[in-house]
């Protein structure tokens, strides 16, 4: 199956890649990726399911935008690309700020949310980490870019801490080339955005199916995070996936599709 990209009309014009036919399961990238980043997922679901990944607003192929991001837009940028794929109710997969996203349009817009796949990943919408660490946080990825780094430049290092001791040379490259891709206005925004966003939630009160997958060497969001949400949310599963870093579904592709499809298979849609 080809995997064709499209766009939503608007401002601002959303990408997305699709593939496949069946209930709609969404993939949701973090704030270093884009929506080739779950290419392999795509291909593994569109055999069954109707595979689509985005590009936020500001990343990849979508475009910019004026004026400063309040993290709430991209929810609503969900609702509009639902909305132009004519689907009701979708599986969505987030990783990382793809997750936060995730739970804050169930939150925003709960009739829309069929299941929710929550990987490497923070609770709720609130940043959880002290302000002092935030603060470090947006230092370490937007100063080097302020001083006049290049992507490139701040790509490498960035992949080794996102990475695992396992990574091969390929996963490198991918995570390298998705940092290098960013916009470099766009993400700025996005970290100030991320980092400020307080909205407060509780995520015991989750009613969808929810899956957690964790990369068992994740030190950004280490599997005890994915422990405590499992603890929370009424009935969530949580799959600690060995020799996997921050960016789960690339290093370990085959074992994080297959959690992935065990999951879906009980709570496909019949209908969009």
């Amino acid at each position: 199956m080809e995997v064709q990209t499209k766009f939503v009309p608007g401002a601002p014009r959303i990408a997305y890649d699709e593939v496949g036919e069946g209930p709609p399961v969404l993939f949701l990238h973090g704030i270093g990726g884009n929506r080739t980043n779950w290419r392999d997922q795509l291909l593994a679901c569109a055999h069954g399911y109707r595979a689509i990944a985005w590009d936020a607003r500001g990343y990849g192929q979508s475009d910019d935008y004026q004026g400063a991001l309040d993290f709430g837009n991209f929810a609503d940028d969900m609702i509009r690309l639902l909305d132009h794929l004519g689907v009701a109710r979708a599986h969505l997969v987030g990783l990382s700020m793809g997750g936060r996203i995730t739970q804050d349009l169930y939150f925003r817009y709960p009739g829309r949310v069929a299941t929710m796949v929550l990987c490497d990943t923070f609770p709720g919408t609130t940043p959880t980490l002290p302000l002092e660490e935030r603060k470090a946080f947006i230092n370490l990825r937007k100063g080097p870019l302020i001083a006049g780094k290049s992507l490139r430049e701040m790509a490498e290092p960035l992949a080794r801490s996102l990475l695992s001791a396992n990574a091969g040379p390929a996963h490198f490259e991918r995570l390298v080339d998705s940092v290098a891709a960013l916009h470099k206005a766009s993400y700025i925004k996005t970290i100030e955005a991320t980092m400020g966003y307080d909205r407060a939630v509780d995520i015991s009160t989750i009613s969808v199916p929810v899956q957690l997958i964790y990369g068992a060497e994740d030190r950004l969001t280490p599997p005890a995070i994915g422990q405590e949400m499992q603890r929370q949310i009424p009935g969530a599963r949580l799959a600690v996936i060995e020799g996997a870093g921050h960016l789960v579904n690339i290093e370990r592709g085959e074992e994080f599709n297959q959690v992935l499809l065990e999951f879906l298979g009980p709570h496909a849609l019949t209908e969009n």
